[in-house]
């Protein structure tokens, strides 16, 4: 039996990680004279968003509620998998909290975007081995790979 698609989670993530990034460059271009728009002001804002804000959000859901994650990404009906799940929020937490404070001090946006583009490989190549079950899967997969890239040329045109 397929997965139900969960709108919530899709709209979620898009907004967070494409949507935002883009407006607030935007509307910090217009706002701020000092800072045009640009590959490393565009960077700023996703890193923030598509890492900090996005991991921050997905340790925190779970950190409080492995259930979502386990059953609506990974297709897991098992409880066992909670321990793991909540772990896997913790790390999610701590990257998250990277990106974030990335915004207040610029020099870790390189760190986030070096170990974040890592761990957004590796999730990605895990969705793809695993073969995605459902619609959710498939969408993590598709914005880890994303993701993954765009912090690997940010990464690479930084250094």
């Amino acid at each position: 039996m397929a997965a139900q698609i969960n709108k919530k989670y899709i709209y979620g993530v898009s907004i967070i990680t494409f949507v935002l990034p883009l407006v607030s460059a935007y509307i910090g271009s217009l706002i701020g004279s000092h800072e045009p728009l640009s590959f490393e002001s565009i960077g700023k804002w996703f890193i923030f968003y598509a890492v900090g804000l996005r991991l921050f959000i997905a340790g925190i859901r779970q950190s409080t509620n492995p259930a979502f994650t386990a059953k609506q990404i990974f297709h897991i009906e098992s409880t066992d998998s909670y321990p793991i799940m909540r772990e896997l929020g913790f790390a999610n937490l701590c990257f998250g909290l990277i990106g974030l404070i990335s915004l207040f001090m610029p020099d870790w946006r390189i760190v986030s975007a070096f170990g974040s583009g890592i761990y957004y490989g590796l999730a990605g190549v895990l969705h793809l081995i695993k073969k995605p079950a459902g619609a959710n899967e498939k969408y993590a997969l598709i914005t880890d790979f994303i993701i993954f890239i765009l912090l690997a040329i940010y990464f690479i045109e930084m250094i």
